[in-house]
């Protein structure tokens, strides 16, 4: 279902001019996005063991450079990863390595102190309140990226984007390289946020880069909103307490295509693209509005009430419904049927249902075989919908062995894999009742989302896991 959905709208995008549509014959195979083919968390091919340890089923296990909780993707027989390493230095000098002739950035916008954009709340404090806090750095760091063979985890190449000190602070449990990256299948796109964004061939050779400005994140959390691709264009949002909005860039150059302003505070979403009536769209969660915006020009096409402070669960679709959740000091679910969806939806019949209860903060929604798995706030406690309906097959079942969860759950072979924080990661069986297969350990810690390519699972901590079956 959702690819043929994913199919039909590059075939758009390229009648419209938009680009030539990707491999699709591909596309699902691999995990280009950090919430798979599809955006919603399914590896439709993959079967990947049920069972490891340190062990069992470790095909290989490499350290990775620095830090990071950017999730790995995979394209091909290779895994890319995106980190931050610390000099220990204050150079603020550039390697030189993603520099090529192509079309400059403008000069880096000022942070203008106290801003807040078209809707006039202020700076750092935005609503709820509360002092900037987190950790610092006074160094130079390197923004890298890395290319990994799936077969060995040996590196195939590397390189140092940019290396600059980073402007603000990140929350405690935060890293300066929280943007997961996002490839087409012929280009990379390593996103760092305020450190820019940089486009490379699978061969890792630079194309382009781009420097949007500096974010002023809400009490100074840091970033973490990656970017979609589709078509012809890479879409950005850039919600920050200073001026926010989305921007679609011309994914061969770089250029921008359209900019749309946005009166939004601080968010950690990810827009998500889908086509309905023959338009493709951009959908945004945020905490003041949830929006779409036309592909091919950033026009507003609906909106409906926001979900709650701090928004940062990817929305996810599925038969022409789109779902929208957050739960940080509050719970907050919408799901939106896309037909119906034109100007302010709020309370229309174009919102099928809602939910108030037990929603997630950080991890974002699984949607399996038109069920919506989602866990409360970033604990270990499952609750699962029927999507289409609203109807709950069951709510707030704790996971045995499992605690605080940042990774987002991801399916495949009728089986759902839930990874905490602590190494641990529980297998149940997809469905209308709750049936565990299995629990894993291993001698790490996972904030980043799984990569599930063929009979492969790949975590990222302080190592990269290939696992499968030995």
């Amino acid at each position: 279902m959702k690819n043929l959905v994913f199919v039909t709208l590059l075939v758009l995008l390229s009648a419209a001019g938009l680009g030539a549509a990707e491999p699709a014959g591909d596309f699902d195979q691999y995990w280009p996005h950090w919430r798979g083919p599809g955006d919603d968390g399914v590896a439709p091919h993959a079967d990947p063991p049920v069972t490891w340890s340190e062990s069992e089923n470790i095909r290989w296990k490499v350290p990775i450079e620095g830090e990071g909780s950017a999730s790995p993707i995979v394209w091909g027989d290779l895994v890319f990863v995106t980190s931050a390493v610390d000099t220990g230095e204050g150079t603020g000098e550039e390697d030189g390595s993603a520099e090529v002739a192509a079309p400059q950035p403008p000069p880096r916008p000022p942070r203008p102190p106290g801003a807040r954009g078209p809707g006039g709340r202020g700076g750092g404090r935005g609503r709820g309140g509360g002092r900037p806090s987190g950790r610092t750095s006074s160094n130079d760091w390197r923004f890298v990226v890395t290319a990994l063979r799936r077969t060995d985890g040996e590196t195939v190449w590397q390189r140092t984007a940019n290396t600059e000190r980073p402007h603000e602070g990140i929350h405690p449990t935060g890293t300066f390289a929280s943007n997961s990256a996002v490839t087409d299948g012929e280009s990379l796109f390593a996103y760092f946020g305020s450190r820019g964004i940089y486009a490379y061939d699978l061969e890792g050779n630079p194309k382009w880069k781009r420097d949007l400005g500096d974010m002023t994140k809400r009490l100074g959390f840091g970033e973490g909103s990656s970017p979609a691709v589709a078509g012809n264009a890479l879409v950005i949002i850039w919600d920050h307490e200073g001026e926010s909005f989305v921007v679609a860039l011309d994914k061969h150059t770089g250029d921008e295509l359209w900019r749309t302003p946005r009166d939004e505070m601080t968010s950690w979403t990810t827009p998500l693209i889908v086509e309905e009536g023959g338009r493709a769209q951009v959908v945004t969660s945020a905490t003041g509005k949830v929006r779409s915006y036309a592909l091919d020009n950033g026009e507003l096409l609906w909106e409906s009430k926001g979900v709650t402070l701090n928004a940062i669960p990817a929305p996810v679709y599925e038969d022409g419904i789109v779902y929208l959740m957050s739960g940080f000091r509050g719970s907050a679910l919408q799901a939106i049927r896309l037909a119906d969806a034109k100007g302010d939806v709020s309370g229309s019949k174009a919102v099928l249902w809602e939910y108030d209860q037990d929603t997630p903060y950080v991890p974002s929604p699984l949607l399996y075989n038109g069920d919506l798995y989602f866990t409360k706030s970033n604990n270990a406690i499952l609750s699962v919908f029927d999507a289409a309906s609203g109807k709950p097959h069951y709510t707030t079942q704790r996971i045995e062995g499992l605690t605080n969860l940042y990774a987002s759950p991801v399916g495949a072979a009728g089986r759902v894999y839930i990874t905490d924080r602590k190494g641990n990661t529980t297998v149940i069986k997809a469905g209308s009742s709750y049936e565990e297969l299995a629990q894993n350990s291993l001698d790490d810690a996972f904030d980043a989302s799984a990569a599930v390519v063929g009979g492969e699972i790949y975590l990222r901590g302080k190592n990269l896991y290939c696992i499968a079956e030995n």
